[in-house]
């Protein structure tokens, strides 16, 4: 059970730095989002370690989709780095 002092705090008790924090962390996990499923949407399966629709499914899940995504999902092409 949780004791009154043990409650999550409301948006106008968090500080300014902390209200900083959280918009910034959800627009770089946003921005991660959008670009995975445009790349995703672009690159041709045959780029594409898996099926799309399971990439997809993947990036909804916050900076750890994208980022695996990002790492193991596209294939390297011959000559690049």
């Amino acid at each position: 059970m949780r004791k009154k002092h043990d409650r999550k705090k409301t948006w106008k008790e968090l500080s300014p730095l902390a209200r900083f924090g959280t918009i910034a962390g959800a627009a770089i996990q946003l921005a991660l989002l959008v670009a995975a499923q445009r790349d995703i949407s672009r690159r041709p399966a045959e780029e594409i370690r898996g099926s799309k629709a399971l990439w997809r499914a993947a990036t909804l899940v916050n900076f750890v989709g994208p980022g695996c995504y990002f790492i193991f999902g596209r294939k390297r092409l011959p000559g690049t780095t």
